[in-house]
């Protein structure tokens, strides 16, 4: 058995962050944050509810900016080597 860590969110190869998915949990929260996403564009139309539209995607997006945090890599600068 494999005893490394298994990342839900692996690390971009170039800059700061995390790329897509890896694991079927990320996919499952990524596929979350989209959908949520879309039902707040219903129950706030952007083009009538900016503010509320705009406060909303805004925590949403640090929820997965946490849990990227928690379940994902390690973030650091990378310039294209693994080391």
């Amino acid at each position: 058995m494999d005893n490394r860590k298994k990342y839900w969110f692996p690390a971009k190869t170039y800059g700061w962050g995390w790329g897509l998915p890896s694991a079927w949990q990320g996919w499952l929260v990524f596929a979350g944050y989209i959908a949520a996403l879309a039902v707040l564009g219903n129950v706030f139309p952007p083009k009538n509810e900016h503010a509320a539209f705009v406060i909303g995607a805004g925590v949403l997006t640090l929820l997965l900016l946490a849990i990227c945090w928690l379940k994902g890599e390690p973030p650091r600068w990378r310039s294209g080597g693994r080391s």
